[in-house]
Order: structure tokens, then C-alpha cells, then sequence
């Protein structure tokens, strides 16, 4: 089975014996202008291997007969498939497993149930890095064939020396190369045609050349790292050797064989650069890799966006309007309204979608890493800075970057990423090296950032810089007819992940569900409906009054509520948080804290206590 006959298509071999996991691959790889054969056990693994050569093989381990392991040692101690790429294909999550994987030689690994963006991601970059490596070996043979090429064709330049370091030959070669005639050069010292001189430029004394000492010590010398002078002034890399001339067993003279090595140093350098390039994009691989398992560990709190609301439906109108542009998005709205998820939505619309989305919350760094995360670092620029570290904008060059609870960032973080807006650009911390990035910016915070600025704590034109675009994301309570959809599809997702049958909310749970004003909007909503799933002991799912705390109704017979009449709906929110606080001790964060079970962040907690002048008594 094939993804097409071209046959300049780079081939890849998918090896699984589970036809619903080489399905997957398939469609997942399908359409990206790769030739994708399939092998449902290790031997046809080898079989199809040994024949058709593939550039890459995605290889599973769990096999029955012959296991992954097994067919990548086998791949790798035949020559003729030795060169494939493998990456390994498991739900084994032990680093043991993966240790050895690596040991055997392939060179990465990606665990089950796979990402389809992860998987396209990494077999992209291999491939890529293959094609490097194929290059460098390409130019190490033609910079082979070129330094033979022209010592046959150039030949070696010649000069003979009497004891005395005067010139007393000259071949026609060297003449050549050097534009100095022998009768130029006839009865002058070799220092003074040729003064000694290191490849930076720099001038060093006559008596350390290598030639004086031949001529005091009669040992040879050989040397690559130093510069020759034309007759017209210019200079040029020579390698040579200096060698001892004797007479009667007496040291007479000295002979210095040269060539000029000025194709050869190009080339190296050359070569040099593609090496930096290799370098450069493991380390891409290696940093996108982390935030690739980074992002499969975070539960993706809204695989889609959900909602009928007109409310909704006006945002999602400008989201299709900001899209394929590059210009900078505000996002704001309360926590938990969906920010990431309209951000991701405008990422997959635009012409950024092949690059990743690369996503930061600005709020959970600590002020001294916000530079370096954002940023990147150099090694040495900090203490625990063992090596170089690309940054978050560097990873999402080409694509985009979502800053979550952008209005939290220092000032001189601030100052940064507005230079980064106005000129493209970025340096490392520890690093005087400026780098071009192309990076569209999407930012979201639950705060009114003009009151920030009015507070001295955000830069009014970095304000301006990223309000280009501002989206106003609705809370929940203004788009209620939304809540029967989004409980559905919570639902749905909920079954596949517990593994038990799901259908539906019973009537009075959703009335409860309508009733309630929801401060943590969409993530308090599907907090609630995972607990209740939990519970659940049939498929029409019950909502108790215990996850839904909504207010007292007044008494008529309580002439103390009747006078107080209606409460508010700061009241309700007050209530509610104070009662989620004395069920956990008044744990705010971590893990069954109160901010994880309101479905907010602990610093938004924080701040509506504070508002609400909620203090524990």
C-alpha cells in the first residue's frame, strides 16, 4: 500500500501487527508527499525493508514472534538499511525501555495513544536531519575530490633556502601562486617575502617562525594555520612544510613545499556551518520534543469549541475575520471562558498551521525565568544555566505564540517582548547575539490591562501592541444556551475516558446546571460534570445539590429574609467560595485545593477573595 507512485517521494515504512494503529498512522501521514508502506510483523518489517530502502521506519515494539528491539538491531547490522531512521512506537513509558531503544540506534520515540501534530512533527525533523547528514556526506566527498583536483592540477609551490634563510630557488608553481618572479625574489630572506604570519592576521617574530627553527634545529615543521603574502600585497591560507637541507652531513639550507588552501579553508568553513545547522536543529528537536510531552501530559481542557449562543457565534465570526492575517490578538474574558481554546482556534485558521502553536502562562514562571523561559539562554548566564536553551519564541518561530495571563509579566520582560513585536527579534539572556524570529503573538488575560497600566504595572505602547485585534470572550452565564451542548460533548468525552456508558444529564440535573451562575464558567462547568460522571451509576447521570451550591431560596415565615429580600450575585459567589474553603481547610492551591475545585487558577482565587473580602476567621 502506497501514498502515491512519485518516486522522488521520500518512502516510510509504518510496522504495527494492530491494523487500527497502522490506520491511524496512515491518515495521519497520508497527504505529507511521503511514499507510506505498512508491515504487520517484524519479519515483513525486513522483508520490505531490505527492498525498498525507506528513508524513516515508525516501528512498534509489542510484537508477537519478533519484537521492535529485535527488528532495529536486525535493520541496523545490515548495511543496506542500516542508514533508516527509526522511531519507536510503544505505550511503554518506563526509561529503561526507551534507553534501550536509543542504544539499539533509533532516534526517537513516540508513546501511545500517538498526537497526530507530535507524529508529523517529529517525522518531519528526522527527515529533515537525514537529508542534512546525507549532505555533509555529500560535501565531504567533493571537498575529497577538490583538494585532489587541485594538488594534480596546481601542483605544490617550491622554495629553496641556504642557511641563512636566503632564497636560492623558486619553481614555476610557486611563482604562480605567489605573483613573485624568481628573480624578484632571488638572495631575500624568506622572512622578508613571506613574513610570519598567523591565520587571524596577527604578525609574530622571524626567530619563532617554523622555518627559523628548521634552520637552527634541522627538524620539520608542518603547518596549515598561517597566511602567505602575494607579490600585489593580498594574502592567503597556505599549508606547509619546512624540511632540513644537509651537505657533508652538515646542515646547508632548507626546503619549504607550500600550496595554496584558500578552496579548502571555504569549504571546511562551509561544512563547518552545516554542522552548526545539524547542531542547531537537534537542539530544536530536543526542546520541541519536551514541550511536545509537555502538552501530551495536559489534559486539553477544550478539544473543541462548543456553542450555538449568538454571543459565541459573534466571536467565532471575528476569529474567522482575524485569522489568516498576522495582526497581534488580545484575548480577554474570566477565567475559565475558553481563552486557549479560541487561541488555538485562530492558530489552525491561519497560514501558521503547520508550525506549532507554542503556549506560555506568563503567570506560573517566576519573574527571574520569564526572560530565559521566553527568551532562551546562554550557557553560563545564570547559575544552573549548564548549556544553551532555545526559548519559547525561538520554538514557535514560524508559527505562533500564546501568552496566557499576559498582564502578570515583569517589566523588563514587558520591554522585550515589545521589541520583539516592533522589530522581529530576539537575544538570549547571557547572549549579545540578535536573532530574527517570525512570530505571530496571541495574548490573553482575565484583567483589565488598562488599569494596569494606570497602576505602573503594564507599558501603555506594549498595551497598544498587543490590542490590535481584542476578542471579548462571553462568561457562561451570558451564553446559558450553550450549557446543554457543552455538557453533551463533556459527556461524551467523559465515556471514552471512564469507559462507561454516558448518554445524557437527568432533567433536573440541567435544571440546576441553567439555575446556577457559574463564576468559573466553562471549567467549573466540566469540573462538575466529571465529578457527577464519577459518581454516576447509570447512564442518565445524576447533579446532586452538593455540586451545585446554589443560594437559599428566601423563607416566608423568616422575617429577617423577607426584609432582606433577593441576594446578590456577589452574595452567591461569596457563599459558595467560603463553603468550597471550609471543605478543604481553607486550601487555596495544589492538589484537591479549593482553585482546582472552582476550576480557576489560584492566583484568580486569591484576587476574587480579595475582592469579595473573604478572609478565613
Amino acid at each position: 500500500m502506497t501514498g502515491g507512485e512519485n518516486q522522488e517521494q521520500e518512502c516510510l515504512l509504518l510496522v504495527d501487527d494492530d491494523a487500527s494503529n497502522l490506520q491511524v498512522l496512515y491518515e495521519t501521514l497520508d497527504g505529507q508527499a511521503y511514499k507510506l508502506l505498512i508491515a504487520r510483523s517484524g519479519q515483513d518489517a525486513l522483508n520490505v525493508a531490505g527492498q525498498v530502502r525507506p528513508a524513516l521506519i515508525l516501528l512498534d515494539i509489542m510484537m508477537p514472534v519478533m519484537d521492535g528491539y529485535e527488528v532495529c538491531k536486525r535493520l541496523k547490522a545490515d548495511p543496506g538499511t542500516a542508514g533508516a531512521a527509526v522511531i519507536f512506537l510503544s505505550a511503554l513509558t518506563d526509561t529503561k525501555d526507551k534507553v534501550h531503544g536509543l542504544e539499539l540506534g533509533a532516534v526517537d520515540y513516540i508513546s501511545k495513544p500517538f498526537q497526530p501534530d507530535e507524529v508529523i512533527a517529529r517525522v518531519n525533523t528526522h527527515l529533515k536531519i537525514r537529508r542534512l547528514e546525507k549532505e555533509l556526506a555529500r560535501r565531504n566527498r567533493e571537498l575529497e575530490a577538490a583538494n585532489q583536483h587541485i594538488l594534480e592540477s596546481m601542483g605544490e609551490g617550491l622554495y629553496g633556502l641556504d642557511q641563512k634563510a636566503r632564497i636560492t630557488f623558486v619553481n614555476p608553481a610557486a611563482e604562480r601562486i605567489t605573483g613573485w618572479r624568481e628573480e624578484d625574489v632571488l638572495g631575500r630572506t624568506f622572512q622578508e617575502v613571506h613574513p610570519p604570519v598567523r591565520a587571524d592576521g596577527s604578525s609574530y617574530p622571524d626567530q619563532d617562525s617554523p622555518v627559523a627553527s628548521t634552520l637552527t634545529n634541522g627538524m620539520v615543521h608542518h603547518r596549515d594555520d598561517e597566511l602567505f603574502r602575494r607579490r600585489d600585497g593580498s594574502a592567503f591560507p597556505v599549508e606547509y612544510i619546512s624540511s632540513a637541507l644537509y651537505q657533508d652531513e652538515a646542515l646547508s639550507g632548507a626546503v619549504v613545499v607550500f600550496k595554496d588552501i584558500t578552496d579548502r579553508k571555504r569549504q571546511e568553513q562551509a561544512l563547518r556551518a552545516a554542522l552548526d545547522e545539524v547542531r542547531e536543529l537537534k537542539d530544536r528537536l530536543e526542546a520541541e520534543n519536551v514541550y511536545l510531552q509537555k502538552e501530551i501530559r495536559t489534559e486539553q481542557n477544550f478539544g473543541e469549541i462548543v456553542g450555538q449562543s449568538p454571543a459565541l457565534l459573534n466571536v467565532l465570526q471575528q476569529v474567522r475575520q482575524v485569522a489568516p492575517t498576522d495582526s497581534s490578538v488580545l484575548i480577554q474574558g474570566e477565567s475559565g471562558t475558553g481563552k486557549e481554546a479560541i487561541a488555538r482556534a485562530i492558530h489552525d485558521l491561519s497560514g501558521r498551521k503547520e508550525r506549532p502553536l507554542i503556549k506560555v502562562n506568563c503567570g506560573a514562571i517566576s519573574a527571574n525565568l520569564v526572560e530565559s523561559e521566553l527568551f532562551g539562554h546562554v550557557k553560563g548566564a545564570f547559575t544552573g544555566a549548564v548549556k544553551d536553551r532555545a526559548g519559547h519564541f525561538e520554538l514557535a518561530d514560524g508559527g505562533t505564540i500564546f501568552l496566557d495571563e499576559a498582564g502578570e509579566l515583569p517589566p523588563d520582560a514587558q520591554v522585550k517582548l515589545l521589541r520583539v513585536l516592533q522589530e522581529q527579534e530576539i537575544q538570549r539572556v547571557g547572549s549579545s547575539q540578535v536573532k530574527q524570529v517570525d512570530v505571530r503573538i496571541i495574548a490573553a488575560t482575565n484583567r483589565d490591562l488598562l488599569q494596569r497600566v494606570d497602576e505602573g504595572a503594564f507599558r501603555i505602547d506594549l498595551y497598544y501592541r498587543l490590542n490590535v485585534f481584542p476578542l471579548m470572550l462571553p462568561p457562561l452565564r451570558e451564553r446559558q444556551s450553550d450549557i446543554p451542548l457543552l455538557v453533551e460533548a463533556f459527556l461524551k468525552n467523559l465515556s471514552l475516558k471512564l469507559g462507561k456508558p454516558l448518554e445524557a444529564v437527568s432533567k433536573k440535573g440541567m435544571e440546576l446546571l441553567l439555575r446556577y451562575h457559574w463564576p468559573g464558567n466553562i471549567r467549573e462547568l466540566q469540573n462538575v460534570i466529571e465529578r457527577a460522571a464519577i459518581l454516576a451509576q447509570r447512564p442518565v447521570v445524576d447533579i446532586g445539590d452538593a455540586l451545585i451550591p446554589l443560594p437559599p431560596q428566601p423563607s416566608t415565615t423568616s422575617q429577617d429574609a423577607v426584609g432582606e429580600g433577593p441576594r446578590s450575585l456577589e452574595d452567591c459567589e461569596r457563599q459558595h467560595i467560603r463553603r468550597i474553603l471550609d471543605e478543604v481547610s481553607w486550601v487555596i492551591g495544589g492538589k484537591q485545593g479549593a482553585a482546582e475545585i472552582l476550576g480557576v487558577p489560584p492566583s484568580t482565587l486569591r484576587s476574587r477573595m480579595k475582592k469579595l473580602g473573604i478572609k478565613r476567621s
